[in-house]
């Protein structure tokens, strides 16, 4: 289509559907500077189909008729975003992921819970799945048999609505997830399907005999090897093969119809009107399948979420995308956007990556690995951020690359399975409660489950009544956190690690979820038990109360927005690792001790400093520390992290020491 003929088909929609005037001049400008993108990435994915021209004018008509549902409160919101430049790079952001049943019961009943949240700092609130999903076949809510309906377990879309009018009211921002790779094989569409309904047939990948699946198994590896091998399950009803990647209750959705992506991109605009301001897409990398492939992170899959970013761009701007791809450094700077798609295709992703390499630090107590690894990292596009976490519902991938193994000198396979082992808690040595998940037979890998808490010794030491193991295991909690919180981009604390949640094992007694072990680190939260948050010198209250300071500090300062202002710093101690922030004429060094035995480090780390300033203060308890002499030492703690802050002029200089 010329670009002449694509104007004039989007300004006879805008004159059909009366957009036009002052009020609508923004919607009209957005659509207008990002027509010719918008129909560029869908000619990529779809122009050798005969009815392209017809599938891209219902896009236009999609688009229009989400833009004139948005409400006038929604539209206000959308405004404020825009001036705020990045709203959701600010040091203020900070958020809990939870499942709500297992943390407050129903959504009725969490609006209760927000005086609780934003007391302990947090102004995001990620709800884990809450759409329809069979019960005992939902893979944790991953299984969506209806995009728009509440599971009842959870309560009702008008519950959703009033909680998401609690919290623009409070100024706190909503979360929710979308699954975009597959649906339930109960949903409506998989239901006509099965019925015959070919149109419904071709939304998924189905197929008469095992040919062509036996063709991509080839390439495709398995995500489930323990509890759903391959790729495929057979389907008696259609006496077909479907695609299942996941779970064979989970059919995958084929986005090289583009009535699917229509279909979907209608769903992820019905989420951005109900006031969802973080959409997490989950699992995009395996959204575009291909033969001869893993059909996994393809430049097609990257192609359709930059189509409905860009959707989104225009039609509702005030939603973010998150973009769960769990993939190695390297891969997942893709999802951030190149080129001229930087900032267009995901605003956010997990640093999973960080995540695991702070376990391989608190495991060795060998920080040269998680230094290794930064150069990559570091390669974050501005405009974007990361997801900073220790913990969420999913299991902890050792997926960092071999070559930064052999680089510090270990051997990859020996060091994966030492790493098990602790963390398993298969080293009579270990102080870890965790457990193996996801063990592939065929390859021996496996990955981890276990809350933050257990995996960091509090469970084992709690059994044994060692009360220095259990405040050892507190330090280890809060310097985890610290490092997540301090990093930059969002920190997201998983309900129940903000008091010391241990192992729940009663998903044991449940069918439904006893043969997945990650339900023991999704705890049910009991309320009698985080009540000892207010009692001083308890486990909860310690914890509660580190992590509130934490935050409190992150929060006060604006070095801690992230602006790409971070440089990591070189020890010279393979169990201290630090980095440097910067602001203006402020420098902020963030040090942190990865092992159990007191350490030193030289002043040198602080030479960017020493010019202006010879000392930093601590404007809690107006303590000073020195930093005159090359060789005289900053002692740390087992387990103990600093955040020191100074300016040229020694003013609002800052020291926080853990214990």
């Amino acid at each position: 289509m010329p670009n002449s003929a694509l104007f004039s088909t989007i300004r006879s929609v805008f004159t059909n559907k009366k957009i036009k005037g002052k009020a609508h001049q923004p919607f009209i400008d957005r659509f207008i500077g990002n027509a010719i993108l918008l129909h560029s990435l869908f000619s990529q994915l779809y122009s050798k189909r005969a009815d392209f021209e017809t599938r891209f004018m219902e896009m236009i008509e999609l688009i229009s008729d989400t833009y004139l549902e948005r409400n006038s409160t929604l539209v206000k919101r959308d405004k404020e975003k825009e001036k705020q430049a990045g709203w959701f790079l600010s040091n203020n952001m900070a958020g809990m992921s939870l499942y709500v049943d297992r943390f407050v019961g129903s959504l009725k009943s969490l609006p209760e819970k927000l005086d609780y949240l934003q007391n302990l700092g947090l102004n995001l609130v990620h709800l884990m799945p809450l759409f329809e999903s069979p019960e005992g076949a939902s893979d944790g809510g991953y299984a969506v048999s209806n995009y728009r309906v509440i599971d009842k377990r959870f309560g009702t879309l008008d519950d959703l609505k009033s909680l998401q009018k609690s919290l623009q009211e409070k100024h706190m921002y909503l979360m929710i997830d979308i699954v975009l790779n597959h649906t339930s094989n109960q949903h409506e569409w998989a239901q006509k399907a099965r019925e015959g309904d070919s149109f419904y047939q071709d939304f998924y990948y189905m197929y008469d005999d095992r040919i062509i699946p036996n063709q991509m198994e080839q390439s495709m590896p398995e995500v489930f090897p323990e509890s759903s091998p391959g790729n495929f399950s057979y389907d008696k009803k259609t006496n077909k093969w479907v695609m299942s990647v996941f779970h064979n209750y989970q059919w995958d959705l084929n986005f090289t119809n583009p009535h699917v992506l229509h279909a979907m991109l209608d769903n992820v605009f019905f989420y951005a009107n109900l006031g969802v301001d973080i959409l997490r897409v989950d699992a995009p990398a395996f959204i575009w399948k291909q033969m001869g492939t893993s059909c996994q992170n393809l430049p097609e899959a990257h192609i359709i979420l930059q189509f409905i970013k860009v959707a989104l761009e225009i039609a509702t701007p005030g939603m973010a995308i998150l973009g769960e791809a769990i993939v190695a450094p390297k891969q997942i700077m893709d999802y951030f956007g190149k080129g001229i798609m930087t900032t267009h295709e995901c605003d956010l992703a997990y640093n999973a990556t960080q995540m695991a390499l702070q376990w391989d630090a608190l495991a060795t107590a060998d920080t040269r690995n998680m230094l290794a690894n930064q150069p990559v990292i570091l390669q974050k596009p501005l405009g974007c951020t990361w997801i900073n976490y220790t913990r969420c519902h999913d299991d902890i991938g050792l997926g960092f690359e071999d070559s930064y193994i052999e680089a510090v000198g270990y051997t990859p396979y020996l060091h994966r399975e030492y790493l098990k082992n602790y963390l398993g808690g298969r080293l009579v040595s270990s102080p870890s409660s965790g457990d193996l998940f996801g063990v592939n037979p065929k390859t021996n890998d496996a990955r981890i489950s276990g809350t933050l808490a257990s995996l960091c010794g509090l469970e084992k030491a709690i059994n044994k009544k060692d009360a220095k193991a259990i405040q050892t295991s507190i330090d280890k909690i809060l310097l985890m956190q610290a490092n997540s919180m301090l990093l930059g981009g969002i920190p997201m604390i998983f309900y129940g690690d903000e008091f010391g949640s241990t192992n729940d094992y009663s998903y044991l007694d449940d069918a439904s979820k006893s043969y997945d072990n990650r339900w023991m680190h999704r705890p049910v939260i009991d309320w009698k038990k985080n009540a000892q948050i207010r009692k001083k010198g308890t486990v909860e209250n310690q914890i509660f109360k580190g992590i509130q300071h934490i935050l409190n500090i992150r929060k006060s300062n604006n070095i801690f927005s992230d602006t790409n202002n971070l440089e990591w710093l070189e020890s010279h101690n393979a169990s201290v690792v630090g980095f440097k922030r910067t602001l203006g004429n402020q420098q902020v060094f963030c040090l942190f001790n990865y092992s159990a035995e007191t350490q030193g480090l030289t002043y040198y780390v602080f030479n960017s400093v020493r010019k202006q300033t010879q000392k930093l203060l601590n404007l809690s308890d107006k303590s000073v520390i020195k930093i005159g002499k090359d060789h005289e030492h900053l002692m740390f703690k087992p387990y103990q992290f600093y955040v020191l802050l100074a300016e040229s002029h020694h003013s609002n200089l800052l020291t926080i020491q853990q214990r």
